[in-house]
């Protein structure tokens, strides 16, 4: 009797346990679709849209790294933001603009693989006006975020960051990976 008990205690905690890993995963894609949703909304209304009402953050522009499925970045880099995408430092100058745009996620989100990123690609950015500006990636570095600041320089350019190394299990400490891709110019407002 007691075995039965206890099997069915485990099976109960476990069936939990997969349960709301499941919610979990299932929020996170939801999030996706509004986000992408609030940015459209965006783009057409020309104001700054929240992609749920109790949201601290809101989609500022979109990232496209070379052939990579595009990524909706959003504002800020507090913990919460970067929980649903990249995310737009305040250090951070607007694409185009005569200032570095910083954006910072997750090196096992969704900034995986940006480590594949090689000197030349294409990296294009759209802002919230929905004009796309072309970047072209001319230097990658690990740098320790106790010692150095980020590189933003009083000119147009494109600086994203990740914690370092990739693939480790235990995550923090202070090394960053920096992409810096340099400001080719803005093409046309073009709605997808």
């Amino acid at each position: 009797m007691l075995r039965r008990i206890l099997f069915a205690a485990c099976l109960l905690a476990g069936l939990w346990q997969a349960g709301a890993a499941a919610w979990l995963l299932a929020k996170a894609e939801l999030a996706q679709y509004l986000i992408a949703d609030a940015w459209e909304e965006q783009l057409s209304v020309g104001k700054a849209v929240k992609p749920w009402p109790w949201a601290d953050t809101w989609p500022v522009a979109k990232l496209q790294l070379a052939d990579r499925a595009p990524l909706m970045v959003l504002a800020g880099g507090s913990g919460q933001a970067l929980a649903f995408g990249p995310g737009m430092l305040a250090v951070s100058g607007q694409p185009g603009d005569a200032r570095t745009t910083v954006i910072a996620a997750h090196r096992d989100t969704h900034f995986t693989g940006l480590d594949q990123l090689r000197r030349g690609a294409p990296v294009m950015l759209q802002d919230h006006r929905g004009r796309w500006h072309r970047f072209r990636v001319t230097e990658t570095r690990v740098v320790d975020s106790d010692r150095e600041q980020l590189p933003v320089f009083a000119e147009p350019g494109l600086l994203l960051v990740t914690c370092y190394p990739f693939g480790v299990i235990d995550p923090g400490g202070p090394l960053r990976y920096l992409v810096y891709a340099e400001y080719l110019g803005a093409g046309e407002t073009v709605q997808l």
